[in-house]
């Protein structure tokens, strides 16, 4: 059975004084995460276990980002993390500030035809 893609959301996240990509990356998921209240799972039975997660986090060196620790801010659902090369490093009297972006996609399986919307 095939999936759709049911819920993008999107946030940003910052570490302003440690240099910490993780930490940024983690504020990011966080911040997407509070932008949605997701009924859909009780109102059609479905289960948080039939949802395959996905993160994208931006941030300007990605290689320095833990993704076993940002995927454990994922409350729900199968994920897969992974980071690119985006957000920005930004520079205040000598001191780099690190600013991440993250994508949330949640992926379920294809419901077409399961249900209707009733009056």
């Amino acid at each position: 059975m095939g999936e759709k893609r049911m819920i993008l959301e999107m946030g940003t996240g910052n570490d302003l004084y440690g240099q910490d990509y993780t930490k940024a990356a983690c504020r990011a998921v966080q911040d997407a995460l509070h932008h949605s209240s997701i009924t859909l799972f009780s109102t059609l039975g479905l289960d948080h276990k039939d949802m395959r997660v996905v993160v994208t986090i931006g941030v300007a060196e990605p290689d320095k980002v833990d993704l076993d620790v940002v995927r454990a801010e994922l409350p729900r659902g199968r994920a897969e993390v992974q980071a690119v090369k985006g957000g920005m490093n930004t520079d205040s009297a000598g001191q780099v500030h690190v600013v991440a972006t993250a994508a949330i996609e949640a992926w379920l399986p294809d419901q077409a035809g399961k249900w209707a919307i009733t009056r």
